[in-house]
């Protein structure tokens, strides 16, 4: 199920904006990749372009290539919806269909797939996507109840949820903890360790901590480049006052605080 992400030479303007420039990376399958970096630093936009979420807003266009397992995504005659169902994305503040009900809003991508599926197997499927965002327990005797009524944590799990349901390779997530309470962020960073196994996972965070303890590797970027990459075997040794070290090493000035790296 997971994919390998490969990209090459990318750039993405907003007009004549150039956001993020000459972009290579490898993102291996059944893997954690964490960005930081300051706000504006173009680490949201690259997250955008890898399921071309960038091109709701007018004038946005990229150079370049993202390759999922070899198919280059913006290839001609490459649907951007059929691309989405593949890469599926989790935002920053929860946002589930306020007027559909639990079981509803797992189903809404699948259904907004034109997928045909039976009353038993959208509840197997219903079922088995709660459970793999650690949520079935706490929503199976009310999922016929809004999924507004839940907690700000559940919320953010059942968008998760949503994701899961439709089958992706890649799940993007940008700072999928930000809008959450220290206790709902300590079960996204759990879910997210666990959906390694299956999925490739991208994640875009403000909190340095949280790209340090996450899944396998950190990406630093800055004015829209790749500035620094962190591989698992090195992370475990590194704090956050190493980070800020190699931060104003590249960027050639004292940092006041940690806030400089956060967006």
């Amino acid at each position: 199920m997971s994919k390998r992400i490969d990209v090459k030479d990318l750039n993405v303007y907003y007009g004549d904006f150039l956001a993020v420039e000459n972009v290579n990376i490898n993102i291996e399958a059944r893997s954690v990749t964490a960005f930081i970096g300051p706000s504006g630093c173009g680490k949201s936009t690259f997250l955008r372009t890898l399921n071309r979420m960038h091109e709701v807003l007018p004038g946005a266009r990229v150079e370049g290539e993202v390759l999922l397992d070899g198919e280059n995504l913006y290839g001609p005659g490459v649907d951007p919806v059929t691309v989405r169902s593949h890469i599926g994305m989790v935002f920053q503040r929860p946002n589930p269909f306020p007027t559909m009900s639990i079981r509803d809003n797992v189903l809404a991508g699948v259904k907004l797939n034109n997928k045909r599926i039976s009353k038993s197997d959208a509840d197997d499927l219903v079922e088995r996507s709660l459970t793999g965002a650690n949520l079935w327990k706490e929503v199976r005797d009310r999922l016929d109840k809004p999924g507004s009524g839940l907690s700000g944590g559940q919320q953010q799990r059942l968008c998760i949820a949503r994701a899961i349901a439709v089958s992706p390779e890649v799940i993007l997530m940008d700072e999928p903890c930000s809008a959450l309470d220290p206790i709902s962020t300590l079960a996204i960073e759990d879910l997210i360790e666990e959906l390694k196994s299956e999925y490739t996972v991208v994640i875009v965070t403000h909190n340095m901590q949280q790209a340090l303890d996450l899944g396998n590797r950190l990406i630093m970027m800055d004015k829209g480049q790749i500035i620094l990459e962190v591989e698992a075997d090195r992370k475990p040794h590194l704090t956050i006052p190493d980070l800020m070290l190699e931060f104003e090493h590249i960027r050639g000035e004292k940092m006041n605080s940690d806030r400089a790296l956060l967006g």
